[in-house]
């Protein structure tokens, strides 16, 4: 049986154009005049492999007569469906009303799906994130005048509309289940053993090996399953420094390198310890910090390392000098060649892979932003100091925050870089890279009725004359 997915949301948000792009057909009337829609329409939709019933309804409004009973029909729809679609407006941002039935929803207990709607281009990049304090999880940015976003809205009705997918209400968004092998790359300089150590992960001679620098050309993908777990296991060329890449063939392996970096979830460094931690190692570790992937240092050849403890010192001290984005990341010696230690290495991936799809509450997040705020405020800029309004998780893989501030301009990437390590410290983030985003709330006095409301309350600028009277 295919399940029902209701639209709500307050008039005018484009639940009629969500709806017609669902069911592939102009059937309900969509205008710019808020409650064209009064009754409840039907239709079967089909969005990627999924196939549902979907379900219009009117806009969510207070009051008796007409209204009332409007809104009774999309409560019984509500009551009905399998999972719901809360619309926003992203352009208008979070209106009270919004605030007001999303309140409503969660009382229900339904599976909602925040939806995020006109988010085209970047004027609705405040509401988008603004959506997040209405507590229904992470929203999902759409046009759905322009089939914008309609990928990540699939996968979202897939999880809440399937049997035992729910969240708790007010919780924050689960990742998206994992649907394929743990994508984990190889790179690392020329010759330090990356594809002696996939053959021996894989248990076979799949790769060819040798002393000769520079033998993998090709990003070669091995997919092997530990503890029932698949991983796909890409072998790239080795890295030199730009500068001394000249051939065209080696350019492009670089590039191949560079894509498979790319698409991967976890990237596992290979130092030659025999060597030690090079000014290279760590332009490939920051690479791949800077693409926003999960970040492993595997240290080959340990069984050539003389005073493994002092190395390792060496080794943690230089990476929490030169990568500061990283701190915390995790370490693993083997032999590739002896396959010592090697047995370590899967739970170390899966290990560094859980921590960058973690998620963090909002709740918590906002305690310890009060918290770090009061006992180490910001630097004082232009004789004020930037305030807080709230914190929260935006995204995972990697670990994405949106910090709303009313002058975020003032505040400095020193203070934001505090900020940040306190946050990995706190919240158990070793090692994974963190994104911290700054944003401006809204300013409750702007657009209409702002100047009413400042003569009201006699905020200068605001049509309130504050000059002394003639």
């Amino acid at each position: 049986m295919r399940p029902t997915v209701a639209i709500v949301g307050r008039p005018n948000v484009g639940k009629s154009t969500l709806f017609n792009r669902l069911v592939g057909r102009r059937v309900a009337l969509v205008d710019d005049t808020p409650g064209v829609t009064r009754d409840r329409r039907e239709g079967q939709a089909r969005l990627g492999s999924l196939e549902f019933k979907v379900v219009d309804t009117a806009g969510l409004e207070e009051g008796g007569g007409l209204e009332g009973r409007m809104r009774r029909q999309t409560e019984r729809a509500v009551d009905e469906a399998d999972a719901v679609l809360m619309l926003i407006d992203a352009r208008a941002g979070v209106t009270p009303v919004d605030r007001h039935f999303a309140d409503l929803l969660r009382r229900r207990g339904n599976r909602v799906v925040l939806v995020a709607n006109k988010c085209e281009g970047r004027a609705g990049e405040t509401g988008f994130y603004e959506a997040y304090a209405l507590g229904l999880g992470e929203p999902v940015a759409i046009s759905a005048e322009h089939a914008e976003g309609m990928a990540d809205l699939h996968d979202r009705i897939g999880a809440a509309a399937t049997p035992g997918a729910a969240t708790e209400p007010g919780a924050e968004a689960a990742s998206p289940p994992e649907t394929g092998p743990l994508r984990l790359a190889i790179v690392g300089r020329p010759n330090v053993g990356k594809s002696t150590l996939v053959n021996r992960l894989a248990g076979t001679d799949r790769l060819l090996t040798g002393p000769e620098p520079g033998i993998t050309r090709d990003a070669i993908a091995v997919r092997l399953d530990v503890d029932g777990r698949e991983i796909e296991l890409v072998d790239t060329a080795g890295l030199r420094r730009r500068a001394r890449v000249t051939d065209r063939l080696e350019r492009l392996s670089a590039n191949d390198t560079l894509n498979a970096v790319r698409m991967a979830e976890v990237v596992a460094v290979v130092v030659d310890g025999a060597v030690g931690m090079e000014k290279q190692d760590l332009g490939i570790a920051s690479m791949a910090v800077e693409e926003g992937r999960a970040l492993l240092i595997v240290v080959n050849k340990w069984d050539l390392v003389d005073e493994g403890r002092s190395a390792m010192a060496r080794l943690r001290e230089r990476l929490g000098d030169s990568l500061p984005r990283a701190q915390g990341v995790r370490i693993v010696p083997v032999s590739a060649l002896t396959g010592a230690r090697l047995g370590t290495l899967p739970p170390a991936v899966f290990s560094v892979h859980e921590v960058w799809n973690r998620r963090v509450m909002t709740g918590p997040l906002n305690r310890w932003l009060g918290e770090i705020v009061e006992r180490h405020p910001p630097p004082v800029v232009r004789r004020r100091r930037p305030r807080f309004r709230y914190i929260t998780q935006a995204k995972a893989r990697p670990p994405t925050f949106v910090l709303f501030a009313n002058r975020p301009e003032a505040v400095g990437e020193t203070y934001l870089r505090y900020l940040e390590n306190d946050l990995r410290a706190t919240f158990d983030l070793p090692g994974t890279p963190i994104r911290m985003r700054l944003r401006k709330g809204r300013n409750p006095y702007a657009g209409e009725g702002g100047a009413e409301e400042g003569r009201r309350r006699g905020r200068p600028g605001s049509g309130t004359r504050t000059g002394k009277r003639r």
